[in-house]
């Protein structure tokens, strides 16, 4: 597993706006609000972190897709299957 940077830097005390009832029913069910908005921001950030590698490479990720369905997977002819 790998260590994020929530867990490897200091916390920061930070204001966020979030729906009342929804942070009522956390504190009721023992959800710590600090905790999840930290992992929910700790996966925005790695799909935006995705989205924008495959925006930046999106040429070179459609030249290898054009390659393939033009001449099959390079060594397809020793596939098995």
């Amino acid at each position: 597993m790998h260590m994020t940077a929530a867990k490897t830097s200091r916390t920061r005390p930070t204001n966020v706006s979030l729906d009342s009832a929804l942070v009522e029913e956390a504190k009721a069910l023992g959800v710590n609000i600090s905790v999840a908005s930290s992992r929910g921001l700790e996966r925005a950030v790695a799909e935006a972190r995705a989205e924008r590698w495959i925006e930046e490479n999106r040429a070179a990720l459609d030249a290898s897709n054009a390659y393939v369905a033009a001449n099959d997977l390079p060594l397809s002819r020793h596939r098995l299957f």
